[in-house]
């Protein structure tokens, strides 16, 4: 996408406009931060990088109003992303919200907000939402640490959603068009046509989102079962990574992981899995059924062996009960599935016992190749999607001895 068609004089005028509104005074206020007495001295919290260090240091309205050093740019897309100039401390935002200032502290913190003391760097959009969601305490709908844990689940996942998209995506889009334009000029208008259209999608995705997670916890058979439940869990991971990058250009390592998460993302969804985290050289996904996890693996393997720009994969699935906590998956099954994916041989898939009970109680696979040999004798083809060898026991660290099967496709189930 390129911002053509917005053309060069519009996005000067309004990067001229902007500095114009800062030179003003309109956007930052300074009255004082003591008008409030001791209180208003307590630690106050505000968005991160909202003005850098941007309390008493920069935003002069700590020390009686003084002139601030930020760029009057950065000042205007800020007003643009939030919809509003900044208008009170911590202090005054928490007492304008109705919140005692310890609980508001604490949304804040949980959110992911510098401390900025008692800087006026606040706005009406953040005394809504403190409002919301102490509203939502006060209701009796969430506990306290249930709110914190909402604040620090959604601070979390939407602080590095808007470092993807500055780093990797407006980045790309900024290029002066001319001369004589500078990237921060032409990265207000852009940020003006993107917003409304961006804000939506997110909303639009977050809600199929929620109506998924919905839904498979509704399909638990009881409640303990919505948070401790009986899954697959699937590393895969780069092999030599590690040597690799320190023989890549910065850039092309980056190239190769994001290819690379790309690639596993895409396939882990489009078969029926739930990608949970990507770590560089490393995938974690689960998947509810042995069948999905077992193709997903399978085909992660022959994907990247495709790939002459790939390192070779391995990949290591375990079956059992896990926990799951703020999107994120924990317990002795994850443990396990990452130590089978370090013991894995290259573009090799290894399983644990429990996973390959649960392939051939599913019909997936069979225990034994004579029991598959006899079958196909009797019908002729194969039902078997995959076959299963058992592999050396061995002990594995913090697990004792596991017996692990190496998963491979039966012959009439290729392709």
């Amino acid at each position: 996408m390129s911002v053509e068609g917005t053309g060069a004089d519009p996005r000067r005028a309004a990067a001229e406009d902007g500095g114009a509104a800062a030179d003003g005074g309109d956007a930052v206020r300074g009255d004082g931060a003591g008008e409030h007495g001791r209180d208003d001295r307590e630690p106050g919290f505000g968005p991160a990088g909202t003005a850098g260090r941007a309390g008493a240091d920069a935003a002069g309205e700590a020390v009686g109003g003084a002139e601030t050093d930020e760029d009057p740019l950065a000042i205007r897309l800020e007003q643009l992303i939030l919809g509003a100039e900044r208008q009170y401390t911590p202090f005054q935002a928490a007492r304008t919200a109705g919140v005692p200032m310890e609980l508001a502290s604490r949304f804040w913190r949980a959110m992911g907000f510098a401390d900025i003391g008692q800087a006026k760097a606040l706005t009406d959009a953040d005394v809504i939402a403190l409002r919301r969601l102490s509203g939502l305490v006060e209701a009796g709908l969430l506990s306290e640490p249930m709110a914190v844990q909402v604040a620090r689940s959604t601070g979390q996942t939407t602080a590095r959603l808007a470092e993807w998209q500055i780093d990797s995506f407006l980045e790309g889009l900024t290029e002066a068009p001319e001369a004589g334009l500078s990237r921060s000029e032409v990265t207000y208008p852009l940020i003006e046509l993107l917003l409304p259209d961006l804000e939506e999608f997110l909303i639009y995705v977050w809600r199929r989102q929620l109506a998924a997670a919905t839904g498979r916890v509704m399909q638990s058979a009881d409640d303990e079962e919505s948070v401790h439940r009986r899954m697959a869990v699937g590393f895969a991971d780069l092999v030599g990574f590690t040597r690799l990058s320190k023989r890549l250009e910065e850039s092309e390592l980056g190239e190769l992981v994001e290819a690379f998460e790309t690639t596993a993302a895409d396939l882990v969804v489009a078969h029926g899995g739930r990608l949970i985290k990507t770590l560089g050289d490393e995938v974690l996904y689960v998947a509810s059924e042995a069948g999905t996890a077992a193709e997903i693996g399978l085909r992660l393997i022959e994907s990247m062996r495709h790939d002459e720009t790939m390192p070779a994969l391995r990949v290591g699935i375990a079956f059992g009960t896990v926990t799951t906590r703020m999107g994120d998956v924990f317990g002795t099954t994850v443990n396990l599935a990452s130590r089978l994916t370090s013991i894995a041989p290259k573009d090799a898939v290894l399983v644990d016992g429990e996973m390959a009970a649960a392939l051939a109680r599913d019909g997936d696979a069979p225990l034994s190749e004579v029991e598959a040999a006899e079958e196909e004798k009797e019908g002729g083809v194969s039902a078997y999607r995959f076959a299963l060898q058992p592999m050396w026991r061995r002990p594995v660290r913090g697990l004792g001895v596991v017996e692990p099967w190496q998963l491979t496709r039966r012959p009439s189930a290729a392709g």
